[in-house]
């Protein structure tokens, strides 16, 4: 069993940069206290930061600072975030390096949220749809930079996609949303149309639900689903890029975030380029 450190080691940690010991101990009691708040069980935070200054020697305001600096790296990395740790972003990339051992130690955190995610059909949540970030009368946050260059790092646009659980659970919240929307404009006849198409058919369509405008025009409507902040970015597929394109007039993206919290969202309309700017991450390579 590992010893805990002597005084002298202590007095020493105490002061300068942070090592990936004492970076792994605060994300570790961060996690403990957001898996009870997600859970709706209470935590006392004031408990926690006791037993940090006995583990690692460090202030009670330095340990509080330092689970605000955790919220920041946890956004860059896709992640809900304690409500009442609010975002400190002068974090170093060490930290955000410590939330991700943190996730790769514990697979288990996401098959949690992927239950908390399971929206019963019966009685499905509202969603709130708001104004996509690109069309905000408010400028993009000062640090938004240095949470997509930990998004981009770690690779959280590709940590979603191959979360398979959590984007089925986003699919069927938009699927039940489109027949709810129909339904309440008195368009009962659309709604029994409406088409779960990457359940039925399979992802090629370019589009994972068929649905219509109160209208009856055609809402063909990719959905992405995170359950980090607005801005975290998304993976998009050629593709979809290439329906998108080909059916201006009807595709729709659906970006769902804070999606194990209280689920919001908005919607992007072709050209994706006037809203997001799109990066190659990948090459097929092929024998000639």
């Amino acid at each position: 069993m590992t010893q805990p450190p002597d005084r002298t080691t202590l007095a020493r940690m105490s002061s300068g940069d942070w090592s990936d010991t004492e970076n792994d101990a605060v994300v570790a009691a961060y996690f403990a206290m957001l898996g009870d708040e997600l859970s709706g069980q209470s935590y006392n935070k004031a408990a926690h930061n006791r037993l940090l200054q006995e583990q690692i020697g460090r202030s009670r305001g330095s340990i509080e600072f330092k689970l605000c600096n955790v919220s920041a790296a946890a956004m860059g990395l896709g992640v809900l975030t304690i409500k009442g740790y609010l975002p400190r972003f002068n974090f170093q990339m060490a930290l955000a390096e410590a939330v991700s051992r943190w996730l790769a130690r514990h697979p288990e955190w996401e098959t949690a949220l992927n239950g908390m995610q399971s929206h019963r059909a019966e009685e499905p949540p509202a969603v709130f749809v708001g104004v996509a970030p690109t069309l905000q009368n408010a400028p993009p946050p000062e640090e938004t930079e240095k949470l997509i260059a930990v998004a981009r790092r770690f690779d959280v646009a590709g940590r979603d996609e191959r979360n398979r659980a959590l984007g089925q659970a986003g699919e069927e919240l938009v699927y039940h949303h489109e027949r709810g929307q129909l339904l309440r404009q008195g368009r009962d006849d659309l709604a029994g149309k409406v088409v779960w198409v990457s359940k039925e058919d399979g992802d090629g369509a370019g589009y994972d639900i068929s649905s219509f405008t109160p209208e009856g025009c055609d809402r063909l409507i990719e959905v992405k689903t995170t359950n980090g902040w607005e801005r975290t970015p998304f993976h998009i597929s050629r593709n979809e890029l290439e329906v998108a394109e080909a059916r201006r007039d009807d595709w729709y993206l659906f970006r769902l975030y804070e999606f194990a919290r209280t689920p919001k969202a908005f919607e992007l309309r072709p050209p994706l380029e006037a809203h997001v700017a799109l990066t190659a991450t990948s090459f097929q390579a092929s024998f000639g």
